[in-house]
């Protein structure tokens, strides 16, 4: 391996590495452009697109009122590149990104295209500050490969981080609108409205505080509206959300319209438990806060402290030794 750093070294100069590593990702990239292009079309997929070629001009018609193609559709060519083949992880894809509320149809295929984009972009931005630090200085074969591969990864990795975090604060937003939702839907339905109608108000009333709360909520009355069973659309709520709270009051619901029983009892049975768990969680919080101000107490006040304390001392007990001496 030194043998060939150092032949490369010597005839292509200090960046023959880089120029080595950087061909041999073009001839890869050359290799698997050909290989799909020459690919064999399947038989499934020229029946889907014979059907889509029937059903193109209610398409084109449809796009003209939209105002012309999306990127969703100019992507929609290579879906068989960018979404997953198998059901399953197609499936856990679509419910990922509709926890994090990117509900459109091509969401999947968005998604992967930014993470195959970002990705080399950022190995190109790599290659590129490679080559011109390793002309400025002398650079280990580690660094090189380092500061090559590592902007790549960030970039492939990037919208994952992204979508999770923005998952993570709809969560958030909708445990703590939760409580308050429940309230309301409480009040309107001992006020004589439907359940129905009572889930129509929560998602007006609550847009302006828990816009994602006010989402679910409308994506249900909506879907209800439309024919599908109650039921039904719960469940899905459930699933969407991810939530233990939100699966045990959607369960609640249907074992109540299930057995007949008061939807206004269960809801202030529930409700009252809601706001129980909102005040724990919120001592809970609060009794964390102790320990995370203890490391800032010692880093910015013990120090300055022993410095008042013991800092005068110190300098007498100094001038005095200078003094003897």
């Amino acid at each position: 391996m030194e043998q060939l750093l150092s032949n490369l070294t010597g005839d292509l100069g200090p960046q023959g590495p880089m120029l080595l590593v950087g061909g041999l990702g073009i001839v890869l990239i050359v290799i698997a452009a050909a290989t799909f292009l020459t690919r064999k079309p399947d038989p499934i997929d020229r029946l889907k697109s014979e059907r889509q070629e029937k059903g193109k001009a209610p398409a084109e018609k449809a796009s003209l009122r939209r105002g012309g193609k999306s990127k969703e559709d100019k992507l929609e060519k290579f879906a068989h590149y960018l979404e997953p083949q198998s059901a399953d992880e197609l499936s856990a894809a679509r419910m990922k990104l509709l926890r994090a509320g990117y509900r459109d149809k091509g969401a999947v295929r968005l998604f992967h295209f930014s993470q195959f984009v970002l990705g080399l972009g950022a190995l190109a931005i790599g290659v590129i500050v490679t080559m011109i630090k390793s002309s400025q200085e002398e650079m280990t074969t580690q660094m090189m490969a380092l500061y090559t591969i590592l902007p790549g990864c960030i970039g492939y990795y990037l919208p994952q981080y992204w979508v999770q975090r923005r998952a993570q604060g709809r969560q958030k937003e909708i445990t703590e609108g939760f409580p308050d939702a429940l309230d309301m839907m409480l009040v309107c339905v001992e006020a004589g409205q439907s359940l129905d109608q009572s889930i129509l108000r929560i998602a007006h009333e609550a847009r302006a505080g828990y816009p994602a709360l006010a989402e679910e909520f409308e994506m249900v009355a909506h879907e209800v509206k439309a024919g599908k069973e109650r039921a039904t659309v719960l469940r899905d709520m459930a699933d969407r959300v991810g939530l233990p709270d939100i699966s045990s009051f959607t369960t609640t619901l249907i074992q109540s319209s299930t057995f007949g029983t008061s939807i206004a009892d269960a809801l202030r049975v529930y409700s009252a438990e809601m706001r129980d768990k909102r005040v724990m969680r919120a001592e809970e919080k609060a009794n964390t806060i102790p320990t995370k101000l203890t490391l800032g107490t010692m880093l910015f006040t013990l120090p300055p402290l022993l410095v008042i304390l013991i800092g005068p001392s110190l300098y007498k007990f100094a001038g005095q030794l200078g003094g003897g001496g």
